[in-house]
């Protein structure tokens, strides 16, 4: 190609074409939540109908997995409906219409998310075969109402949410996080491993007030622990090592982290005066559109280390950060850090700041279901119609 086409590409041309691929994306996320919405009534009323064949007209173990083997060999082109997954839609539906669950939805979320998807139970497909009628007391109860708040993520991911999470504050926030993270099942998977719920929840005394004034939506946007097992790191590390193995594992990082940090650099350079100082790693925050250094630290928190991430944000916001960029962030990760140490610290700082450790904290549940309600009234803020 020469100069000349090359440059015909940097026309405004360019604008055009780039509002077409947004057209196209803007139909294939329509269609891909339209297969998913289908996806999720239809698992629902299987579960529906299962579920009351088991309790009242007798059902067992026995007819399930007959019923799994009669759709495998006389429907091989209907996929997902083993004995397993029958059961898993069976617990779909009891679980998320249970009053527990219900009732956390009713309380947590605005009448869009608790409203109930109405699904016509077809008897004949558009082949002519006819299906299995469905009684009418079935259809006109509730196992055609499917609480709108379950389309936000996908079947695979409600099974592994109800199989791993037991109460109903913790489904509905990874429901809730898995949407507004963008979650394929195995990022989800990691997530629930890591404890996310806990972490993300949990008491946020390791921020500082700068931070909390600057970003009011911290709490519900940093986790004050991430875990990396995924490093292998021995108990005596440097923080090279620790380093290094961070930016091997960067995306396992980034998703415990949280999928809006974009990784810019390592050992980021900062000239002040004469003299030239290097932030261990430096990101971007989509979502809070600022800088975002982390410092890491191979021994416990030392009040001493908050200086110094001070010292680089200022660097930042004065010769890196951009005019129309927030006041930069900084975080330290370290794994370990004395509570009140930690409270001592923050109490003044008014820096954009907080102190991460990489392992694993016991939360209060009184806190727990408070900070719940926070997320879920950043989730709807963050969900409203664009005006």
């Amino acid at each position: 190609m020469n100069t000349n086409e090359n440059k015909d590409l940097n026309t405004p041309n360019e604008q055009h074409f780039n509002e077409i691929v947004n057209i196209i994306a803007f139909h294939r996320s329509k269609a891909s939540s339209a297969v998913n919405e289908q996806s999720l009534l239809s698992a629902w009323n299987v579960g529906a109908y299962v579920s009351h064949k088991l309790k009242c007209e007798g059902w067992g173990s026995k007819i399930v997995t007959q019923l799994a083997e009669y759709i495998r060999s006389q429907y091989p082109d209907i996929k997902g409906y083993s004995r397993r997954n029958i059961y898993n839609m069976v617990m779909f539906y009891e679980e998320y219409s249970s009053e527990a669950f219900t009732s956390v939805v009713n309380r947590y979320m605005t009448s869009e998310f608790v409203q109930t998807k109405t699904a016509q139970l077809l008897q004949q497909d558009d082949s002519g075969i006819n299906l299995p009628s469905v009684s009418n007391e079935i259809v006109q109860t509730t196992s055609a109402q499917i609480p709108t708040v379950l389309m936000l993520t996908t079947l695979s991911n409600h099974f592994e949410i109800l199989c791993r999470c037991k109460r109903p504050e913790e489904r509905l926030f990874y429901i809730l996080y898995a949407n507004k993270e963008h979650l394929k099942y195995k990022e989800l998977q990691r997530c629930i491993d890591t404890d996310t719920y806990s972490s993300l929840l949990s008491s946020k005394n390791s921020m500082s007030k700068g931070l909390l004034e600057q970003y009011p939506n911290a709490p519900v946007m940093f986790k004050d622990t991430l875990f990396l097992d995924f490093l292998g790191l021995p108990q005596k590390h440097s923080e090279s090592k620790l380093k290094k193995g961070l930016i091997e594992h960067m995306k396992q990082f980034i998703l415990d982290l949280g999928k809006d940090f974009i990784y810019m650099d390592q050992e980021y350079s900062l000239v002040v005066g004469s003299s030239t100082y290097k932030a261990d790693l430096l990101f971007f925050h989509r979502g809070l559109q600022a800088l975002v250094a982390v410092e890491l630290k191979k021994t416990k928190f030392h009040p001493r280390d908050l200086g110094q991430l001070e010292f680089y944000l200022e660097a930042l916001d004065r010769d890196v950060k951009r005019s129309n960029e927030n006041p930069s962030i900084g975080i330290i990760l370290c794994p370990e850090a004395d509570s009140v140490v930690v409270e001592y610290a923050m109490s003044r700082s008014m820096s954009p700041t907080m102190i991460a450790e990489y392992k694993r904290i016991l939360i209060p549940q009184e806190r727990m279901q408070e900070q719940l309600n926070e997320f879920c009234q950043f989730f709807l803020n963050d969900n409203k119609p664009k005006q």
